[in-house]
């Protein structure tokens, strides 16, 4: 099941800046200021103050007064944030899933939703693994992904995994969105500057997994890129997202999201293939059955605050570069070490050879000799 949608230029909330400011010129005393927002109507916090606010600003507000220690079961509220922020969980479908994830007490579900999806699991990967996970795997992943250009949503695309037939176990993991026969064409028209530096900043993707047996969803984005690279034939940019997993063992591996876009004869921004995959240390994908295990660790896992998660994300992707260059060098000097050694080895076979194949003609002609005499 999968739909895709194209959204019109929309502008999210941008958190407290966006509060309109009247400062009065008389003083106010500051026995007044503490209890002058908890004076405020309480339908003009609901919907003039909060509503202005984003999702990190608002779990901010949350957590630091308890007078808004009660807007994570404001359904609407969270709902609003959710859908500006992913326009992709506004389709039904995905709404009556993320209505599921309520505890029916204090939370709802939109809350619930954006606390998982928002931050970068954690901890790091790169330094410790996550806890073993206490439930099983889903039979099926549904991917909401969302993709801006300069904060325009260009792409959006609900997808559904079945996970349970061999095909899926026993192939390379990987989800692609877009038919390989086919591209879709976005309603930017690319300028002259967009290099790939300045796609590096103007490019963001949200790609969010699903659980919704387990009630659990996690982003596997770096949300941007972590590398960008034009190829030097076609003219395709390639872009790559992605988030550093902990593996099957104590190695991480990389859940990689790429994006391959080109430019039409208008000059329409294309995107030709979006593509998700999970690659080892070693460069090889790993196949759906060890995919979803790794997957289903993650989604199980806690999650970080959200603060500055792109910088934390492409420093995880430099320190598993980095890991990476180390075990690619340790698995070369074992190599190498192995090739200087059977190659010793054979030379030492050779020597062996041809000393004793010496000493045995070195009897013939003795004998040879000897009979003569």
């Amino acid at each position: 099941m999968s739909h895709t949608t194209t959204h019109p230029p929309s502008s999210a909330p941008s958190g407290l800046s966006l509060i309109p400011a009247v400062i009065p010129d008389t003083h106010i005393p500051p026995s007044s200021t503490t209890s002058g927002l908890s004076s405020v109507p309480a339908d003009i916090l609901d919907t003039q103050i909060l509503t202005r606010l984003d999702g990190p600003s608002l779990a901010s507000a949350t957590c630091a007064s308890t007078l808004f220690s009660t807007t994570h079961n404001h359904h609407h509220l969270w709902s609003t944030i959710c859908h500006s922020t992913w326009p992709s969980t506004a389709t039904d479908y995905i709404a009556d899933i993320i209505s599921t994830f309520s505890d029916n007490r204090t939370r709802t579900g939109y809350y619930s939703f954006f606390s998982q999806s928002f931050p970068l699991p954690t901890p790091d990967p790169t330094t410790l693994p996550p806890p073993p996970p206490s439930s099983s795997p889903a039979p099926e992943l549904i991917s909401t992904v969302d993709i801006h250009y300069r904060n325009i949503p260009i792409f959006t695309k609900t997808e559904t995994t079945t996970t349970t037939g061999d095909w899926f176990q026993f192939s390379p993991f990987r989800i692609d969105l877009i038919n390989p026969k086919n591209v879709f064409t976005t309603p930017v028209i690319l300028s002259g500057d967009a290099t790939c530096p300045a796609m590096m900043e103007d490019v963001t993707l949200s790609w969010i997994l699903i659980d919704r047996f387990n009630k659990r969803s996690v982003n596997l984005s770096s949300i941007k890129p972590v590398s960008v690279n034009r190829h030097w034939l076609s003219g395709e940019v390639q872009l790559r997202f992605g988030s550093i997993l902990a593996g099957d063992d104590v190695a991480a591996v990389e859940c990689r999201i790429v994006v391959v876009s080109g430019v039409s004869e208008n000059g329409n921004m294309q995107l030709r293939e979006v593509v998700m995959e999970i690659e080892g240390m070693d460069g090889k994908c790993l196949d759906g059955r060890g995919s979803l295990g790794i997957l289903h660790r993650v989604m199980e896992g806690k999650r970080g605050n959200g603060v500055n998660k792109v910088e934390e994300g492409r420093r995880r992707h430099r320190r598993y570069e980095e890991m990476k260059r180390e075990s690619r060098e340790r698995r070369e000097s074992t190599e190498r070490k192995s090739r200087v050694e059977g190659t010793l080895d054979v030379l030492c076979l050779v020597f062996w050879l041809c000393v004793s194949i010496g000493l045995f003609f070195v009897l013939i002609v003795k004998k040879f000799i000897l009979k003569r005499d």
